[in-house]
């Protein structure tokens, strides 16, 4: 898509009340970005539903597939299909890295095998491309920053929203002061799968294909389990324990995040709290059914709500970001974003302002009524900013930085909870300037041999 589409798109569909608001259009071409001599290949580590979206978004951009790994032999045969038959294919990441032909690596591995590969890529001399969150503790996102610096590479991370020109009108719109003073923004997730939630199955031999040993990695050696695998027709369950992912929080609350630190302008919180259980659900996983997260910023507070036994929400969507501001609230999420006027009752207004002759809700300041609906594809986009990135060597739309401070929040959030404790968050520095020992522990993992994670 051009951006000549792009603008004919929003013309005709946003809708602004206020001819006084200017929206500047800009983003990535999603049209084919290599030229007819150039070539880019591809080695693909994790070949799930989110690696295999991830690679036919390279294929679209005209990259060439070179190789495909996973340690789940019907996964990788799916894989290899659906790149064309024609790549190569293995079961260890680490012959991927070795082949030299090889330009861009994808890392779309379960989180906790997000760190090994991007950092050995880098010292590969690869660029990467790694999904999020990009680890499961705050000190390996330090290290994998130090290798991409350190080995001059371009890192991409998946929070592909930051791609979308409807997110990055709204934050633009955030920026430029369109809801005035914003001191509050909220996010969440809400569904309802009360009682069952994933299930208690039991401990078991791994299914024919798998390397178990492998897929846990440098994870706790552990009897195969059915959810902590988490492999199928339906949302990867792994996520749901602690040794390989950082539930919610690192799931899904990351992407809202992302788009609050960015449109705030923030590198990271400074007060973090967590509190939550798992008060009606009785599965197996390690995370709770009730969750409520609240990092203090300079001049904001945001939150994060995750509920699994109610699924109500005040706007009808079971995930967004609500920014509320002195003069307007913005609703956002994928489908695009709304700005709704600061409004205030006869009796409010009386009071700040004198006699509302009306009787009528009155609107304060001048934000107007606006929305916008998505235009693009913000992966396909986010793509092809990556390869564009490679060739001129600047900083990608999400680079590893980026990925990095966005995974940094929601994962010292899940170190709140799971210590207990109020943290305070030394931005700068990317220490702990309050919290015990567990907390301490917990910004860390330990690695089973023979892993280690040296840059």
């Amino acid at each position: 898509m051009t951006d000549d589409i792009n603008r004919r798109d929003f013309l005709k569909r946003a809708t602004l009340t206020s001819a006084g608001v200017s929206l500047s259009m800009y983003g990535f071409s999603t049209g084919n970005v290599l030229g007819a001599n150039e070539r880019i290949r591809l080695g693909v580590i994790g070949m799930g539903r989110q690696g295999t979206d991830d690679m036919q978004n390279f294929m679209k951009h005209g990259v060439e597939v070179a190789a495909v790994c996973d340690v789940f032999q019907p996964q990788l045969d799916k894989g290899l299909a659906a790149a064309g038959g024609k790549a190569k294919a293995f079961k260890d990441f680490r012959q991927v890295l070795d082949d030299k032909d090889i330009d861009v690596i994808l890392v779309a591995t379960p989180d906790h095998w997000h760190p090994l590969p991007m950092v050995m890529a880098c010292q590969a001399g690869k660029d990467v491309y790694v999904e999020k969150p990009i680890c499961v503790a705050v000190e390996e996102g330090m290290k994998m920053v130090e290798a991409a610096h350190k080995y001059k590479r371009v890192v991409q991370v998946g929070l592909w929203q930051r791609s979308n020109l409807h997110f990055q009108k709204a934050a633009e719109l955030v920026q430029n002061g369109l809801l005035g003073k914003v001191s509050f923004v909220r996010t969440w997730n809400y569904s309802n799968i009360y009682p069952e939630g994933i299930g208690n199955p039991p401990d078991a031999d791994p299914p024919a294909g798998l390397d178990w040993d492998m897929w846990l990695g440098p994870a706790p050696k552990v009897p195969y389990n059915w959810n902590r695998f988490g492999v199928g027709d339906r949302w990867s369950t792994f996520r749901y324990f602690y040794d390989y992912a950082n539930g919610w929080p690192g799931d899904w609350a990351i992407h809202l995040m992302d788009i609050v630190q960015w449109a705030m302008k923030v590198e990271g919180p400074s007060t973090i709290t967590a509190l939550g259980s798992k008060f009606l659900i009785k599965d197996n996983a390690d995370i709770p059914d009730t969750l409520q997260i609240t990092w203090e910023y300079p001049t904001f507070v945001a939150t994060y709500e995750n509920r699994l036994c109610n699924s109500n929400s005040m706007y009808k969507h079971e995930y967004g970001i609500e920014f509320h501001g002195t003069d307007g609230t913005m609703f956002l999420d994928r489908e695009g974003f709304q700005v709704f006027p600061e409004l205030t009752t006869q009796r409010d207004y009386r009071e700040v302002h004198g006699n509302n002759e009306k009787g009528e809700a009155a609107e304060l300041g001048k934000t107007p009524s606006m929305k916008m609906e998505r235009v693009d594809d913000g992966l396909l986009v986010h793509v092809g900013n990556m390869l564009d990135c490679m060739r001129t060597r600047k900083m990608p739309q999400t680079n590893i930085e980026y990925g990095h401070r966005s995974s940094s929040a929601c994962l010292l959030a899940n170190v709140a909870l799971r210590s207990k404790e109020r943290l305070e968050w030394d931005v700068a520095n990317q220490k702990l300037l309050k919290g015990g020992p567990v907390a301490q522990k917990l910004l860390g993992r330990e690695y089973r041999a023979p892993w280690k994670l040296t840059v």
